[in-house]
């Protein structure tokens, strides 16, 4: 397994991205973004208080933005000490985990000093009684279906807590019997028809195992084809019939990760994120016919900025 977390890899290589684009042009996004912190100090999303999973996508938002600034780690610490880690979902936790990650990378105090010895351990135990017989990670312990999207985001929070994933062969078994005719890949074993999104997260996974080969790589490729939309982005599936910036921002992940660049028409998916996406206050929304910007498809938004300048 690949020793630097995927998650900081990506960040780097983002924020590698965005410093090639004009300062002014950014500005306006992570003051968009810093609008969206709450009293408590953590970040809200289109409505209601403070939410784990929004605050993630700000902070990681904020660091390919060029940085979390001294203030901002004082208040995200006030906000995640109120959280016990060996009760949070998966998706928390990793929220969790990368936002301590980058509150002490900022120069902030370290979340985990008061954290018993064998904390990742603990986690660990937690992670694994979502495990299900076919090989992945389920949502929840009641789950019988590993899902390709919760197994992908299980492996991110072993590597941000510095253990080897268990029976990793069976688990890329798993992901192979994800893979459907399409030549993407499905969310859990009963679906079909392949998604955008479950194959970037299967493609990411066989990549930090090691498990991609060349074969696969055609097959994804063909795939992608049948999602590009239109207007330059990438649908969710084949059955939708617009581009979204998530959908986008994977499927150009994507593609570049497995040296696919050709599949995109760079000035076209520019165009259609500075002009559909983007508001020009700050902010990107979801889809054309979305009217709110959110922080997480800020990130997204920004995610294909970088990548498209990188």
């Amino acid at each position: 397994m690949n020793d630097e977390p995927y998650l900081v890899k990506l960040a780097l290589r983002l924020a590698a991205g965005l410093e090639k684009l004009p300062p002014s042009s950014l500005e306006k996004h992570r003051t968009y973004i810093l609008a969206q912190q709450q009293a408590d100090g953590g970040f809200s999303g289109r409505e209601g208080d403070s939410d784990l999973y929004y605050t993630g996508f700000a902070v990681r938002s904020l660091g390919i933005l060029g940085g979390v600034e001294n203030q901002q780690c004082i208040e995200l610490s006030s906000y995640l000490k109120q959280f016990h880690i060996e009760k949070l979902s998966t998706i928390d936790l990793l929220s969790w985990l990368y936002c301590a990650l980058i509150i002490q990378a900022s120069g902030g105090e370290d979340l985990l000093t008061g954290a018993s010895d064998n904390w990742n351990t603990q986690i660990s135990q937690n992670l694994e009684r979502l495990r299900t017989p076919d090989g992945g990670y389920a949502k929840s312990e009641q789950g019988a279906l590993g899902s390709t999207y919760h197994t992908f985001l299980v492996v991110l929070i072993y590597q941000l807590i510095g253990l080897e994933i268990p029976d990793s062969n069976d688990l890329i078994q798993f992901l192979y019997d994800r893979q459907r005719d399409d030549g993407g890949f499905v969310e859990i074993s009963p679906m079909k028809r392949s998604g955008t999104n479950p194959t970037a997260a299967a493609v990411a996974t066989l990549l930090i195992l090691n498990a991609m080969d060349d074969e696969l790589k055609d097959d994804v490729r063909d795939f992608l084809n049948q999602v590009k939309s239109s207007e330059g982005g990438f649908q969710a599936n084949t059955r939708i019939p617009f581009a979204d910036g998530l959908s986008t921002f994977t499927g150009l992940l994507t593609a570049q990760d497995l040296g696919l660049d050709s599949l995109v028409d760079q000035k076209q998916l520019m165009q259609f994120m500075t002009e559909w996406l983007e508001f020009p206050t700050g902010g990107f929304r979801g889809a054309s016919w979305d009217e709110q910007a959110d922080v997480e498809y800020t990130f997204y938004g920004l995610g294909v900025l970088a990548l498209l300048n990188a």
